[in-house]
């Protein structure tokens, strides 16, 4: 097996292949390594250019059409072989040299994932820096997972929590929620950061506002993925009851001779008892998918890190006297 397998998502990147081919091979000479382009579509010189390096340690994944980083990182992850997975930016960016003492750190103290904090971050401050800050500061907060940088594409994955990841859709930002799903072991240290030199950034406001969606999803998957009903049945309860007090009340008012008809307090009434009903009905179903989910693909709600017999740390301690 192959020490290290670098994935790095390129689109219309045509002149950075080359010197980045080249930072890698210096950084990285003393590694059994792969490095995997997966080119998202390219419409330039992009592939011409990963497939004119001299050197057989580097791949190529050409994906049909342009479907997103998230996609993108999904293909070249599927095709790595490495004991540890490196995820890193096409922009030269990020800087391969922090490999190394990415990898030892991981190595030595047994971290399932190490992600890049970016130092001196080389991005405009209105379109790139602030709201990167508002985004990060949510998503530790509703997450509970503390990252000061979620958008570092520089990390470093033992291969079956990269490989565990599941990245559908945007979710890429979210790599290190996904990660502490899997039950995964995560730290964080200061990594390089270049202004880009060659090509278009790809980045646009937009993004941020997809991240209030997709932290929606997080946060869900974080907090209810194994127990939907605690979330749809707590609140199904609850508007059922305020719709039943509602209810009685109204009952009690017809029943001393007032009109309670076409009054707003009725309809908000049957409003929230109706929903109520809806919203555990979905939660029923959501337990019921729960179960197809695990059960249809041998999965397990739980992820088991090691297993030690209590003879093997006896002969351990024994033999450390």
């Amino acid at each position: 097996m192959k020490k290290l397998s670098l994935v790095i998502c390129v689109y219309n990147e045509e002149e950075n292949i080359i010197p980045l081919s080249e930072q890698i091979v210096d950084s990285l000479n003393d590694y059994d390594f792969e490095a995997i382009f997966v080119d998202d579509g390219s419409t330039d010189q992009t592939r011409k250019r990963i497939l004119s390096i001299p050197d057989d340690r580097f791949i190529m994944v050409q994906l049909r059409k342009n479907y997103g980083q998230s996609s993108a990182l999904a293909a070249g992850i599927a095709q790595a072989e490495g004991e540890y997975v490196v995820t890193l930016d096409g922009d030269l960016q990020n800087d391969p040299s922090d490999i190394p003492a990415m990898l030892k750190l991981a190595e030595d103290e047994d971290w399932d994932l190490v992600a890049g904090i970016r130092a001196k971050r080389q991005d405009g401050m209105f379109l790139r820096l602030i709201p990167s800050k508002i985004a990060n500061f949510f998503i530790r907060k509703y997450t509970g997972v503390k990252m000061k940088d979620y958008g570092c594409t520089l990390k470093v994955y033992k291969q079956e929590i990269a490989k565990d990841l599941g990245l559908y859709g945007e979710l890429h930002r979210f790599i290190p929620v996904l990660a502490s799903l899997e039950g995964a072991t995560i730290t964080q240290m200061p990594v390089k950061h270049h202004a880009r030199q060659f090509g278009k950034s790809k980045y646009n406001l937009n993004r941020t506002f997809k991240v209030v969606s997709d932290l929606m999803l997080m946060v869900f998957m974080k907090k209810y993925m194994q127990k939907p009903m605690h979330i749809f049945g707590g609140y199904g309860i609850a508007m059922m009851i305020i719709g039943g007090l509602i209810n009685v009340y109204l009952l009690v008012l017809k029943l001393m001779g007032q009109d309670i008809w076409g009054k707003p307090l009725l309809i908000l009434g049957l409003l929230l008892m109706v929903a109520g009903i809806q919203i555990i009905t979905i939660g029923i179903v959501s337990e019921i998918q729960v179960r197809t989910y695990f059960e249809s693909q041998n999965k397990t709600p739980f992820k088991v890190r090691r297993v030690v017999k209590t003879s093997d740390k006896y002969e351990f301690s024994k033999g450390a006297c």
